[in-house]
C-alpha cells in the first residue's frame, strides 16, 4: 500500500498490464506494475482529473505533445473506449451517459432515470470479445448497476446496490465486474450483475479498482490515499461419480459432464454455487442461502435431464457435501450430519480428528455406505442408519485420498507423503506400496486393476506385477474398464488407456484367463490377436477361442474346433496339435518338427508341398524313396501350372513320367513342336497318350503329326477320319486302295462333302462307288426333283436317265428285281419325255427356235402320242398342243393342226397364249381338211402309211410293231426289232451274224466303220438289199388284221443270213435281255450311243457331238471308252 495526499478518483491499467496510471488531483501518474516506481508523472489538466482510459489504439500516445480537446455542458465524471476503440462513452454528473465517436461527435444519449440526483460515477464497456454486442455497465448514485447496449437499449432491470458506487470494472475477459463505493469494500459480481461476495474491505471509501489484465490481481484505490494490491483465488467446486462429473462455471452456473458420450447439461442457479455433490441419479448445490437437490428425470443411463426434486432453504456452513439417495451429509471440521431432503437432521458424528476425505461407496438405497478417511490416519466405514463408524484400518499417516476394489476386498490410500498404500480389508494386512501418488482409484470392473497419478505419471498396476507408466498430467478420479477419468487445473477428461501392459504382464506369466479377462476391459485389435495366438500355443483353447471370436478370425476357429473335435475322439497328441498350430501360424520349421517327433512325417510333407516349399520338402525327404520324390515332382508340376508357369510344369511332369498331363498342357498352349518331341519319344504300345497327341495335333491344324501319330500306333481307322475331316481325299482314297475295308468310311464323307459343295452328280457317283445305292438314288431323285421345278428340262431327262441305270444296277439283286426293273422303265420312259420336251419348252418360252418345223413337229407328236395316260411334273400339254398345232399348220397337216386347236379349247390356257391360240383356231378353218402326205410316217415292217394322230400311240396301226424315233429329229427310224428263238443265247446269235454267210445274185457294197462311239453301216451303192432271197423279209410277215403284236422272231439260218452292218444290237446289262434291231435301209447311216443306247441319223448324232463334246442324252464323253 502506497499513501497519498489526494484522494484517487481514477486508476487505469495500460492494455499490455505493465503500467498503472493513476488520476490524483490534475495531475496523471504513471506507475510500474511488478514494484509500484513511479515512472513519469503527465500534465495537462487544469482542473481535476476524474477519469483516464486507454484506447486501444490510443488516441494519445506518449511521443504526442498536443493533445485534442472537447467542451462538454457538464462535469464528465467517467469515461470508457469500446473495444474496437471506435466509440467513447462519457458519464456526466448530470446522470446523461453520451456516446461519442473517436472525432468527438455525439451518436447516442442515454438519459438515466433519477437525472441530476443519481450523477453517473463509472462506466465500463464489457472487454469480452466473445459477446455479439458491446456492452455499457453504469455505476449510478441512484444506487443502481445497468446494461446498455450501442444502441442505447438497457439490457434487462436495474440492479440494488445498497451504496453508492465509485468505481465499476470489469476483467479482460468480461467474466466478472469488480464494484467499490461509499460500502468501503470490492465486491466481485458476475458479468450480468449477480453479487458473488466481498473481495477486500478498506478503511475509507474505494473510489477505483482495476484488474490487471489477463490474472486475477485487483488494485483498489481508496479515498485515503492507500493503493491496495489483492489476488482473487477462484477454487474448483465439483463433483464426481462414475461416469458422471459435476462442476461450477461462471460461479453461478453448475454443468454436469456425462464423461463416457461427452454430453453436457448447464444448471443455471443465478446466485453463487459453494458446494456441489452428485451420486446416481442424485444432483445436490449448495448456494448462500439454500441447498438444491436435483434428480434425472429417467433411469436411463445416458439422459442427462434434471429436475428439482426438494430445495432446503437454509444456510450451512460445511467444509464437504456428499449427498445420497435420500439424505445429504455435511462435513465440517471432525462432524457429519446426516440430514433428510426436508432440512431435519437425522443423526451426527463426531471424529477424533479433522476429516480430510470422504466418499460413498454405494449401498441400498437410505442405508448407503461412506468411506472417511482422517488427518490421524483413521479410516472408518460409516453406514447412514447406523449411529456407529466400523474403523476399517489405522495408519500412521494422514489420509488424502481413498478407494475400494470393486469387491470390497481391497482398499487404496494415498497418504500424505504420496505413497499409495493397499490393504487387505479382512486382513488389515498391507498388500504393497508405491511412491509418488497423488490420487488413486480402483478399476470399476476388474478387481485386480488399480491406477494412480502422480509427478506428471499415469500408473497402472495389475495384481503384484510391476507398475506400468504413461505420462499425464492431472489427478486420477475414477477408472472404467478401459477409461481412465483424470482431473487436470478444471477440466475433467475420460483417457482412453489400452490395458496392454498388465494384459501381458499375465500373458508372460501364462494366465491366459486373467489376461482375456484385462483384455475385455480394453486393448487393441494387435494385442487381442497376441493374446489368441499366446492361448493357443499354450493349448488354452477356450480362451483363444473367445479371443479369435473377438478378432473375427475364422480360419483359427476352424482350427480351434477341428482340434476340439479330435479331442473328443480322443487324439491326446499335444505336439500334433502344437505343430497343426504352427503351421497356421507361419512357424513351418518348427511345425515340421514337431510332426516329426510326433511320427507324421507325411503331415509335414503335405504341409510342404501345399505351400510350395519342395526344396525344404526335398530337404526334409533326404535321399528317402524315389517313388516319394517322383510324387514331389508332379506335386510340383502341379503348383508351376496353377501359377501360369506351364513351361516348367511341363519339363517337370515329363521327368516325373506324367505324360497325359504335359500334354495337357502343350496342347492347350497350342505348343506342337514339344507334343511331337513327347509323341516320338513315347513307346507305341502308350496308346492312351498318343492318342492325345493325335488329339490336339488335329485341334491344332498339324494334320501331318497326326498321321505320324496315328501311324505309330497302327489305327488305319482314325487316320483314314483325320484324311477325311482334313479333307486330303487323294490320301483318303490311296489308304482305301490298300484296304478296302475303309470304303464306306472314305467314300460316304467324300460324297457328303460334294453334295455340300453343290457338286451334286459327282456325289451321286461317289454314294454309287461306296455302294450306298440308297443315297445315290436319293441324291438323284433331289437333283431330278429340282431341274423340272426349274424347268432344267434336258438336266432331268439326264438324271431320270442315270436313275434308271441306277435302278438297272440294284436290279441285279435278286429280292429287288421285279421293283426295280418296273422302276427302269418308268425312268426310262420320263428320261425320254423331258428330253424331248425340253425342245417344247424352249420353243413356247424363248423368242428364237432352234430346231426345224419339222422336228418341232415330230416332237410334239411324239410327246401327244406318249402322253395318253398321266402327264409327269414340269410337261405342259398346253405348250406341246400349241406347238403341234402352229408346226402342222406351218408344214400343211392342217387336219392335225384343227385337232389340236380344238383340243387346247379345252385346256386352261396361259393369257400369253390366249390371243395367238385363238387367231389360229380361226385361220385354220380356211385351209383344207387334210393333211400333207409327205408328213405321213411309214412302217418300216409293214409298209403302212400311219395316220398322223394315232389312237395306239408310237406304234403301228397295222402291226403294231413299235416306231424307233431318232432321239435328236424324232423321225422314225427304218429299224424294226427282232428276237431270238428260244435256245439261242446271245453269243450264240453274235456268232451267227458275224458268219456272214455268203449272199447269191448280190455283191457285197457294205462298208462298216466302227469307232468307239458307235457302229455305222454304209452302202456304196444303191441296189435293192430286200432282195427276194433275204430269209428276214419273209418273217416281217404277220397276219392281217390281228389286234396282237407279233413279234419278228428268227431263227439261226435267218441270224446266219444276216450282215453284221444291218444288226445293231442294245446290249443291256442283266437281267435285261439284248435287244436287237434289223435296219431295212442299209443306205441311210444310224448311228447308236454305246452307253444309253439311243438310235440317231449319223448326221445328227457327229453334229451334236461336236457341239456338245458329248452324248446330248446321256453325256457321255467322247473320250471315254464304250461300256
Amino acid at each position: 500500500h502506497e499513501a497519498f495526499s489526494h484522494p484517487f478518483s481514477r486508476s487505469e491499467h495500460c492494455p499490455d498490464g505493465t503500467q498503472l496510471i493513476l488520476a490524483a488531483g490534475n495531475r496523471l501518474l504513471v506507475y510500474d506494475t511488478s514494484d509500484g516506481t513511479l515512472l513519469q508523472p503527465l500534465k495537462g489538466h487544469k482542473d481535476t482529473v476524474y477519469c483516464v482510459a486507454y484506447a486501444k489504439d490510443g488516441l494519445w500516445s506518449p511521443e504526442q505533445k498536443s493533445v485534442s480537446k472537447h467542451k462538454s455542458n457538464s462535469k464528465i465524471t467517467c469515461c470508457s473506449w469500446t473495444n474496437d476503440g471506435q466509440y467513447l462513452a462519457l458519464g456526466m454528473f448530470n446522470g446523461i451517459i453520451s456516446i461519442r465517436n473517436k472525432n468527438g461527435e455525439e451518436k447516442v444519449k442515454i438519459e438515466r432515470p433519477g437525472g441530476s440526483l443519481s450523477p453517473i460515477w463509472s462506466i465500463c464497456w464489457n472487454p469480452s470479445r466473445e459477446e455479439h454486442n458491446d456492452i455499457l455497465a453504469v455505476a449510478d448514485w441512484g444506487q443502481k448497476l445497468s446494461f446498455y447496449q450501442l444502441s442505447g437499449k438497457q439490457i434487462g432491470k436495474d440492479r440494488s446496490l445498497n451504496f453508492d458506487p465509485c468505481c465499476l470494472s470489469y476483467f479482460t475477459k468480461g467474466e466478472y465486474i469488480l464494484l467499490g463505493g461509499s460500502d468501503k469494500q470490492v465486491s466481485l459480481f458476475t458479468k450480468d450483475g449477480v453479487r458473488l461476495g466481498t473481495v477486500g474491505e478498506q478503511n475509507s471509501w474505494v473510489w477505483t479498482c482495476k484488474v490487471k489484465p489477463d490474472s486475477n490481481y485487483v488494485v483498489v484505490g481508496c479515498q485515503d490515499g492507500t493503493i491496495s494490491f489483492y489476488q482473487l483465488i477462484f477454487s474448483t467446486v465439483h463433483g464426481l461419480y462414475k461416469d458422471r462429473y459435476a462442476y461450477r462455471d461462471s460461479m453461478t452456473d453448475v454443468i454436469v459432464q456425462h464423461l463416457i458420450t461427452e454430453q453436457k447439461v448447464r444448471i443455471k442457479c443465478k446466485e453463487l454455487v459453494k458446494k456441489i455433490a452428485i451420486y446416481k441419479n442424485r444432483l445436490a448445490i449448495q448456494l448462500p442461502e439454500k441447498i438444491l437437490i436435483y434428480e434425472l428425470y429417467s433411469d436411463d443411463s445416458s439422459d442427462m435431464h434434471y429436475r428439482v426434486k426438494e430445495k432446503i432453504v437454509k444456510k450451512f456452513e460445511c467444509n464437504l457435501l456428499v449427498v445420497c439417495a435420500d439424505h445429504i451429509i455435511l462435513c465440517q471440521e471432525k462432524r457429519l450430519q446426516c440430514l433428510s431432503f426436508s432440512g431435519v437432521k437425522e443423526r451426527e458424528w463426531q471424529m477424533e480428528s479433522l476429516i480430510r476425505y470422504i466418499k460413498v461407496i454405494g449401498g441400498p438405497p437410505g442405508r448407503e455406505g461412506l468411506l472417511v478417511g482422517l488427518k490421524n490416519g483413521q479410516i472408518l466405514k460409516i453406514f447412514v442408519d447406523n449411529l456407529f463408524a466400523i474403523v476399517l484400518l489405522k495408519q500412521a499417516t494422514a489420509v488424502r485420498c481413498l478407494d475400494m476394489s470393486a469387491s470390497r476386498n481391497k482398499l487404496a490410500v494415498v497418504d500424505e507423503n504420496d505413497t499409495c498404500l493397499v490393504y487387505d480389508i479382512h486382513t488389515k494386512e498391507l498388500l504393497f506400496q508405491e511412491p509418488n501418488a497423488n490420487s488413486v482409484a480402483w478399476n470399476t470392473q476388474c478387481e485386480d486393476m488399480l491406477c494412480f497419478s502422480g509427478g506428471g505419471y499415469l500408473n497402472i498396476k495389475a495384481s503384484t506385477f510391476p507398475v506400468h507408466q504413461q505420462k499425464l498430467q492431472g489427478f486420477v478420479v475414477g477408472y472404467n474398464g478401459s477409461k481412465i477419468f483424470c482431473l487436470h487445473v478444471f477440466s475433467m477428461s475420460a483417457v482412453e488407456v489400452p490395458q496392454s501392459a498388465p494384459m501381458y504382464q499375465y500373458l508372460d506369466r501364462k494366465m491366459f484367463k486373467e489376461a482375456y479377462q484385462i483384455a475385455c476391459l480394453g486393448v487393441t485389435d494387435t494385442d487381442w490377436r497376441e493374446l489368441a495366438m499366446e492361448a493357443l500355443e499354450g493349448l488354452e483353447f477356450e480362451t483363444a477361442k473367445k479371443a479369435f471370436t473377438r478378432v473375427q478370425d475364422l480360419r483359427y476357429l476352424e482350427l480351434i474346433n477341428s482340434i476340439e473335435e479330435r479331442k473328443k475322439r480322443g487324439e491326446t497328441n499335444n505336439d500334433l496339435f502344437l505343430a497343426d498350430v504352427f503351421s497356421y501360424q507361419g512357424k513351418f520349421h518348427e511345425a515340421a518338427k514337431l510332426y516329426k517327433r510326433s511320427g507324421h512325417e507325411n503331415l509335414a510333407l503335405d504341409m510342404y508341398t501345399d505351400l510350395r516349399m519342395f526344396e525344404y520338402a526335398k530337404d526334409f525327404l533326404g535321399s528317402g524313396d524315389p517313388k516319394e520324390t517322383k510324387m514331389l515332382i508332379t506335386k510340383q508340376a502341379d503348383w508351376a501350372r496353377n501359377i501360369n508357369e506351364p513351361k516348367a510344369a511341363v519339363e517337370m511332369y515329363i521327368s516325373a513320367g506324367e505324360h497325359v498331363k504335359a500334354i495337357e498342357i502343350s496342347g492347350d498352349h497350342g505348343w506342337v513342336d514339344t507334343l511331337i518331341d513327347i509323341a516320338r519319344k513315347l513307346d507305341k504300345a502308350e496308346r492312351e497318350p498318343l492318342l492325345m497327341c493325335a488329339y490336339y495335333f488335329k485341334k491344332l491344324d498339324n494334320p501331318g503329326y497326326a498321321a505320324e501319330t496315328y501311324l505309330k500306333i497302327g489305327d488305319l481307322k482314325s487316320l483314314v477320319q483325320l484324311h477325311v475331316e482334313t479333307q486330303r481325299w487323294d490320301e483318303a482314297f490311296a489308304l482305301g486302295e490298300k484296304h478296302p475295308e475303309f470304303k464306306d468310311d472314305i467314300y460316304v464323307p467324300y460324297a457328303q462333302w460334294l453334295a455340300e459343295n453343290d457338286r451334286f452328280e459327282e456325289a451321286q457317283k461317289a454314294f454309287h462307288k461306296a455302294g450306298r445305292q440308297q443315297e445315290a438314288v436319293r441324291v438323284l431323285e433331289q437333283l431330278t426333283h429340282n431341274a423340272v421345278v426349274e424347268s432344267r428340262f434336258n438336266d432331268a431327262a439326264y438324271y431320270y436317265w442315270m436313275l434308271s441305270m441306277q435302278c438297272l444296277d440294284i436290279a441285279q439283286d435278286p429280292a429287288q428285281k421285279d421293283a426295280m426293273l418296273d422302276k427302269f422303265r418308268h425312268f426310262q420312259h420320263l428320261a425320254e419325255l423331258y428330253h424331248g420336251y425340253h425342245a417344247i419348252q424352249r420353243y413356247t418360252e424363248e423368242p428364237f427356235s432352234f430346231h426345224l418345223p419339222e422336228t418341232l413337229f415330230n416332237i410334239s407328236r411324239f410327246l401327244l402320242h406318249s402322253l395318253t395316260k398321266d402327264t409327269p411334273l414340269g410337261i405342259s400339254k398346253v405348250n406341246t398342243l400349241f406347238t403341234l398345232a402352229k408346226q402342222s399348220k406351218a408344214l400343211g397337216a392342217y387336219k392335225l393342226a384343227r385337232h389340236a386347236y380344238d383340243k387346247l379349247q379345252g385346256l386352261q390356257i396361259p393369257a400369253r397364249f390366249q390371243k395367238s391360240i385363238e387367231l389360229g383356231s380361226l385361220t385354220i378353218r380356211s385351209k383344207p381338211f387334210h393333211d400333207s402326205e409327205e408328213l405321213v410316217p411309214l412302217c418300216y415292217r409293214c409298209s403302212t402309211n400311219n395316220p398322223l394322230l394315232n389312237n395306239l400311240g408310237n406304234v403301228c396301226i397295222n402291226c403294231r410293231q413299235p416306231f424307233v424315233f431318232s432321239a435328236s429329229s424324232y423321225e422314225v427310224l427304218h429299224l424294226v426289232e427282232f428276237y431270238l428263238e428260244e435256245g439261242i443265247t446271245d453269243e450264240e446269235a453274235i456268232s451267227l451274224i458275224d458268219l456272214e454267210a455268203p449272199r447269191h445274185k448280190r455283191e457285197n457294197k457294205w462298208q462298216e466303220i466302227t469307232s468307239n462311239n458307235s457302229q455305222t453301216l454304209r452302202l456304196d451303192e444303191t441296189v435293192d438289199s430286200m432282195g427276194d432271197d433275204d430269209p428276214f423279209t419273209a418273217k416281217l410277215s404277220f397276219e392281217q388284221g390281228s389286234s396282237e403284236f407279233v413279234p419278228v422272231v428268227v431263227s439261226r439260218s435267218v441270224l446266219r443270213s444276216m450282215s453284221r452292218r444291218d444288226v445293231l444290237i442294245k446290249r443291256w446289262p442283266p437281267p435285261l435281255q439284248w435287244q436287237y434291231f434289223r435296219s431295212l435301209l442299209p443306205d441311210a447311216s444310224i448311228t447308236m450311243c454305246p452307253s444309253c443306247f439311243q438310235m440317231f441319223h449319223s448326221e445328227d448324232y457327229e453334229l451334236l457331238v461336236l457341239q456338245h463334246t458329248c452324248c446330248p442324252y446321256c453325256r457321255r464323253r467322247i473320250e471315254e471308252p464304250s461300256p
